[in-house]
């Protein structure tokens, strides 16, 4: 008889083939998030690449998913970020704990408003480094057992295998509104040259720019995305102060 790790990756690896059958380029990503909910006790799941300072959210299997994504990307903290700078998997079993809640104390507090508790991020590694993260959100606090992380790494795995060979480039013809790429990734070019405007007009580097668009971000209640979109239409100017 196989051993019992074996079978569960034999079994996870059949759900995932079953699931993503036909399924075409530009909807993989999400629906390998929606997936994860399938075979492991989390309640949503996204994708995000590691960009310069910050992640760029690439999918969500759901709105709330999507929706903390963002949260870390603005706020520049949270599990995503550190499993993403650190290149180990992030374990986060309940974000009301003092523990837990002082890593993150902003990302927490809004993550358990929006009803999440426990954040599970795994890096997305191909080898030469860490590409992305496979963040897991779930609404009740606990821990994942030995064979549920080795499911939730088997799922990064083939994640990151998605990301590295799914074709993204003209001569596939998925360039235009075709692209694998998410809106929700796409969205965030608006961020860098929201960046590169403050770079400009502050004389500043692009760390310190970034610094200034989150603040001003979290300031008033937005997102950086939501932000940045102004700032590049000219509507929300960026002076010296």
């Amino acid at each position: 008889m196989r051993p019992r790790q074996e079978r569960d990756g034999a079994w996870a690896a059949d759900v995932i083939a079953e699931s993503v059958r036909g399924v075409g380029a530009g909807d993989l990503p999400r629906r390998l998030c929606q997936v994860a909910t399938r075979l492991l006790p989390v309640d949503g799941a996204g994708v995000s690449l590691a960009g310069e300072g910050m992640p760029v959210p690439l999918s969500a299997g759901d709105d709330r998913a999507a929706e903390l994504m963002e949260i870390q990307a603005s706020l520049g903290e949270g599990p995503c970020l550190e499993a993403a700078r650190t290149g180990a998997p992030v374990l986060v079993d309940d974000l009301a704990t003092r523990a837990d809640a002082g890593r993150w104390p902003v990302f927490a507090q809004q993550a358990t408003a929006a009803g999440v508790r426990a954040v599970y991020a795994l890096p997305l590694s191909d080898g030469a480094g860490c590409v992305g993260t496979l963040d897991l959100y779930r609404e009740a606090p606990g821990v994942l057992t030995a064979r549920e992380q080795h499911i939730a790494h088997l799922m990064a795995r083939v994640v990151t295998v998605a990301l590295m060979y799914l074709p993204c480039e003209d001569e596939y013809g998925y360039r235009a509104d075709g692209t694998w790429l998410s809106d929700l990734a796409d969205g965030h070019d608006r961020v860098f040259q929201a960046v590169g405007m403050i770079m400009a007009r502050l004389g500043i580097g692009a760390d310190e720019a970034l610094a200034r668009l989150r603040a001003r971000a979290f300031a008033h209640g937005r997102t950086v995305l939501d932000l940045a979109h102004d700032v590049v239409a000219r509507r929300e100017p960026f002076d010296r102060e």
